[in-house]
């Protein structure tokens, strides 16, 4: 008897490390992973946001562990991604959503500020998935999801910078494609609208810049972070077995009106 076709989501057995984690998007879906079924690594640069997120997901029940690393510096990514092979398993799933964000108008943007985004925006993306992929490619299987953006695709006022970062990633992501497929190794990208969440801070509690979002959005309204497990969840499953080199906008439609 062969299972159904809920099956093909269904992630047990498996270990997820989402950078990032402690807080926000990542920690969403971190959550939205484990309750899937996978075993989940939580990833940030503090012992007190891993300690909250970790407790968050182990009062869940959710199988959870964490690791700390910059995903900057390279050397100690590499350490860290074997030292979680070696002692915890292998990594099946990288979600890769560490990011930050920086605003100002592009004649007067710090040298300093496009530095930083640009490095963990970008730089961290390729550390952590060369440091995971070196296993995976061993393994001959493996599951890349990289978080994008709506700015992946649309530039806005003031944050053309990070604009940059996140099309190079949705780039990025096809490169890997390229580069992994042949391997065994399924690379996407999630790219979300407008949710609220920390890094959205300032706008989400700026009315006009809302009441715009809303009107703009066929939607309506702001997304809920939530909402974006459906999609992580059918990437990091067999369900997404000969999907590669893709961006998916979970973005309430904003992508796809004028």
């Amino acid at each position: 008897m062969t299972n159904g076709p809920l099956e093909l989501f269904n992630l047990a057995g498996r270990r997820a490390l989402i950078t990032g984690s402690g807080r926000g998007i990542g920690l969403a879906l971190a959550r939205g992973l484990a309750r899937a079924g996978a075993a989940v690594v939580i990833n940030a640069r503090d012992h007190e946001s891993a300690g909250a997120a970790l407790s968050l997901l182990r009062e869940e029940g959710l199988d959870a562990t964490a690791a700390l690393f910059d995903v900057t510096q390279a050397n100690d990514v590499a350490a860290a991604v074997d030292a979680l092979e070696a002692q915890t398993g292998p990594i099946d799933i990288l979600v890769n959503n560490a990011g930050i964000q920086r605003r100002a108008l592009l004649e007067s943007f710090a040298a300093r500020d496009w530095s930083e985004l640009m490095s963990v925006n970008l730089d961290g993306v390729f550390h952590v998935s060369q440091a995971v992929a070196r296993h995976m490619l061993q393994r001959a299987r493996g599951k890349i999801i990289n978080i994008c953006s709506v700015q992946s695709e649309l530039a806005r006022p003031t944050i053309a910078p990070y604009a940059a970062t996140k099309g190079a990633v949705r780039m990025l992501t096809k490169g890997m494609c390229a580069d992994w497929a042949r391997h065994g190794i399924q690379v996407n990208a999630i790219a979300p609208g407008y949710f609220a969440t920390d890094l959205n801070r300032t706008l989400v509690d700026d009315r006009e810049f809302s009441a715009w979002l809303c009107k703009r959005t066929p939607a309506g309204r702001w997304g809920d972070v939530d909402e974006l497990c459906g999609a992580a969840v059918f990437l990091a499953s067999d369900a997404s077995s000969f999907v590669n080199g893709q961006t998916l906008f979970v973005d309430g439609g904003l992508t796809s009106v004028v």
